[in-house]
């Protein structure tokens, strides 16, 4: 069982190497650089299962683990729609799959558009042209930077304007036909 001391059953060495190409290379202790270091008579746990920690609220699990595992992070719990697509991706999808991890990253794309949409209902909303660092470079080498030969980033410094104020002007010419159609409308 998994998160015991004790090690895991090992299945049939012989079935899985003539199932899985290459598996099983490091089962000879000579071959295996870590060796020394495992000694599972010596693991120094005190217990044999550790003492878990309380689920205050619902967290993601994936959907190959019976359990949450005995400690877990609890330091950005999920909220609105990107919360949903994230426990969408746990509860339908196993981490084997290439659609759970599109989800969490798509999971988290909503999560930082609903943190900018959150920031315009505070006294300090974002402001996309001082923290994507644009006033840099005008002001701190920034243009001379980007033209220095020895850059590994030049091949796709044309995109960059694009992928950082692209939503940005998207979000602002939808918001002004939003705001268009309710003037024309009333």
């Amino acid at each position: 069982m998994t998160y015991t001391r004790d090690h895991p059953p090992v299945p049939d060495a012989e079935e899985l190497r003539a199932r899985i190409p290459g598996w099983g290379i490091d089962l000879d202790p000579a071959v295996r650089p870590s060796v020394p270091k495992l000694r599972p008579e010596e693991t120094g746990a005190h217990w044999d299962f550790p003492e878990r920690q309380p689920e205050k609220r619902p967290r993601e699990r994936s959907i190959e683990h019976a359990f949450l595992t005995p400690v877990f992070g609890t330091s950005a719990p999920l909220r609105g729609l990107s919360g949903r697509i994230r426990r969408h991706a746990y509860a339908h999808y196993s981490e084997a799959r290439a659609a759970h991890w599109l989800l969490l990253i798509l999971g988290d794309r909503v999560d930082a558009w609903e943190n900018h949409l959150r920031s315009f209902a505070t006294l300090r909303p974002d402001n996309p042209v001082t923290e994507t660092g644009v006033s840099s470079e005008f002001t701190a080498g920034g243009l001379r930077s980007r033209l220095h030969e020895k850059r590994v980033d030049r091949a796709h410094q044309w995109i960059d304007p694009i992928i950082i104020a692209g939503p940005w002007l998207l979000a602002g010419a939808i918001g002004l036909r939003v705001i268009r159609a309710i003037t024309r409308h009333r």
